[in-house]
């Protein structure tokens, strides 16, 4: 009997002690970012990314019905549709886009569309070019853009036949609000750590 239990006892022993280090492990790294305040801080972020992307899909919300102009920049003079992206961007967020929406598509970093959010730019072939047209995605499969001469700012439908066949590709912009917003913690929790 005896030489039965101590064998078992070993493998017990040995069994406790080898599953137990990958939960102190995990449980260690759990402290440690909580007692840095880490989790804190990356919640904060996810909220203030989705309290500024809000806003800056509440604000074009707000220009809906103004009317489209060729080379317009602002509510007075009417969009254009870059000038529309470009206004939101720099009045909400203080981000300072390119004019046009070529210039906008090139500064801009690829997403796959699976990937939208609202806020990200999404573009058009409707001049038999790429990148001829731009718009703001709003979410759920809608985007908020300054159309065309004789029309107004308004919300469509992405999935609608005409957008879907000249639709170009979806963009993020770089040093936008997901960016900015993380490495500022990043940042702020590396120096917490010192």
């Amino acid at each position: 009997m005896r030489f039965f239990v101590l064998p078992a006892s070993l493998l017990f022993a040995v069994a406790v002690q080898a599953a137990p280090q990958q939960d102190r492990t995990d449980d260690e790294l759990a402290r440690l970012l909580a007692d840095k305040g880490i989790i804190g801080q990356l919640r904060q972020v996810r909220q203030t990314v989705a309290e500024r992307t809000s806003d800056l899909v509440v604000t074009a919300i707000g220009f809906l019905g103004v009317p489209y102009r060729r080379g317009g920049n602002s509510a007075e003079s009417g969009f254009d549709c870059s000038g529309f992206v470009r206004a939101m961007y720099n009045q909400t967020l203080g981000h300072v886009l390119p004019r046009r929406a070529e210039e906008q598509a090139a500064a801009t970093e690829k997403i796959d569309p699976s990937q939208l959010k609202p806020g990200d730019l999404v573009f058009f072939n409707t001049m038999r070019r790429a990148f001829s047209h731009v718009g703001i995605y709003v979410g759920e499969g809608k985007f908020i853009h300054s159309p065309r001469t004789g029309a107004q700012v308004r919300v469509e439908d992405m999935n609608g036949s005409y957008w879907s066949r000249r639709f170009d590709g979806a963009r993020r912009v770089l040093g936008g609000v997901q960016n900015d917003e993380i490495k500022a913690a990043a940042t702020a929790a590396t120096h917490t750590g010192n």
